[in-house]
């Protein structure tokens, strides 16, 4: 959750006032966009962003305290729920209190500290430095100790070389021996032993051909395969739609195109992502220029789409309660639309689960290269039909959720 916009007051107590309904949602890990203070030389917008830190060690006074964020953490986990933050550890705001130490930062051919690519309100740290690397892992272990946090959600985690993420690790879990790092990245050697999970982007990406662009649906097991092969097997990735830095997944998919999209992230293996209001509907943006301008969750789209949040809700219990659909195997299943629908097991120990969503417009009556007794999963968005597998009919962007017990 992005802090500043997500309550009307914008700060840490309104993320504690709401623990509730993340707990009744089924959320069991709470990631909060960075808290630090956003600098304010050479920013961005009339806020500037978040992802320009200029103190590592401060919270930002808009959003609170030290008090608030204990008691935040306190609150998150007396409700058996984890909390981890945003690291920014590629780079900082141009007045970083780390400017006091020009050499922590790369340098240009002209001497002069330099930004990463094109992100002109940020200074790039240069890893190359050994006390570069110990400020932030000291950083790091701060905030484990003072505050008790279950982890990191680490920007752009790509850019910073993966040896520093190793040893980081290695000290962190001393002092949290069940911490959770997630990598803002698609890089395998990531998950060697730095990190937990990484982000599928090619997955959205391959979501984002399919239904925006016209690509067949025959793209999606083609990337699910592909990163099977680059990466360590087990690899847990992030599976998101909606993110900070990509326009709405209503405004890219549609509303009923974003649900079919969630379908998808909830039920390939992977921990699903809920970002930010997506549980209402919510097509408030929060990418460039929006991501640095104040811009609240449109709370209220819950009255228009009720169906969202039990849908949510439900697709989470489904998750939690059986492993088949966390790290079960994936089974790729013909259909006779394979220019429109996915269509898929997922497998483990005597029960399975075949699912299928429709990513068109078109609507799909047809049939499923499967056979046996099957029982629907009713869901918010759909309702069951007396038709059995193999044919199955689905609306446009429509999903459906098969379960059974093999012999």
């Amino acid at each position: 959750m992005f802090v500043r916009s997500f309550s009307p007051a914008g700060d840490l107590n309104g993320v504690t006032a709401r623990l509730d309904d993340l707990k009744k949602l089924g959320v069991n890990i709470v990631w909060l966009m960075p808290i630090h203070p956003d600098g304010q030389l050479k920013k961005k917008g009339s806020l500037g962003s978040p992802y320009a830190v200029r103190d590592y060690y401060a919270i930002d006074p808009a959003l609170g305290t030290k008090d608030d964020m204990h008691r935040l953490v306190q609150e998150t986990h007396k409700r058996q729920m984890k909390i981890i933050i945003d690291i920014v550890a590629n780079h900082t705001a141009w007045d970083s209190v780390m400017m006091a130490h020009p050499d922590f930062y790369r340098k240009g051919k002209d001497g002069q500290i330099t930004s990463p690519y094109d992100w002109t309100d940020v200074a790039a740290l240069d890893y190359t430095n050994p006390k570069l690397r110990r400020y932030m892992t000291d950083m790091l272990l701060h905030w484990i100790k003072e505050f008790d946090l279950d982890g990191f959600r680490c920007d752009a985690a790509g850019e910073v070389p993966t040896d520093f993420w190793e040893q980081a690790r290695r000290e962190l879990e001393q002092a949290k021996p069940d911490l959770m790092m997630l990598a803002e990245a698609s890089k395998p050697e990531l998950l060697r032993s730095a990190f937990d999970m990484d982000y599928a982007w090619p997955m959205m990406h391959a979501v984002d051909d399919v239904v925006m662009n016209g690509n067949p649906a025959t793209e999606i097991r083609e990337t699910f395969e592909q990163q099977q092969k680059l990466f360590p097997k087990g690899a847990l990735h992030l599976r998101m739609s909606d993110d900070h830095d990509e326009f709405r997944a209503v405004t890219r998919y549609g509303f009923p195109g974003a649900i079919a999209a969630s379908v998808l992230m909830f039920t390939l293996d992977g921990a699903p992502l809920i970002y930010n209001g997506m549980e209402v509907g919510d097509s408030t943006q929060s990418r460039a220029p929006a991501l640095f301008e104040p811009q609240k969750i449109f709370w209220q789209a819950g009255e228009w789409h009720p169906e969202y949040s039990k849908f949510y809700s439900e697709m989470d219990t489904l998750h939690h309660e059986h492993t088949a659909l966390q790290q079960g195997a994936t089974i790729w299943l013909h259909n006779s639309d394979e220019q429109h629908i996915v269509t898929y097991l997922r497998r483990s120990g005597a029960e399975e689960f075949l699912v299928a969503v429709n990513l068109s417009s078109t609507p799909f009556r047809g049939s499923v290269e499967a056979s046996g007794n099957w029982k629907e999963i009713e869901l918010p968005v759909s309702k069951p039909e007396s038709v059995a597998v193999p044919f199955i009919s689905l609306n446009a962007f429509e999903a459906r959720i098969f379960q059974r017990q093999v012999q």
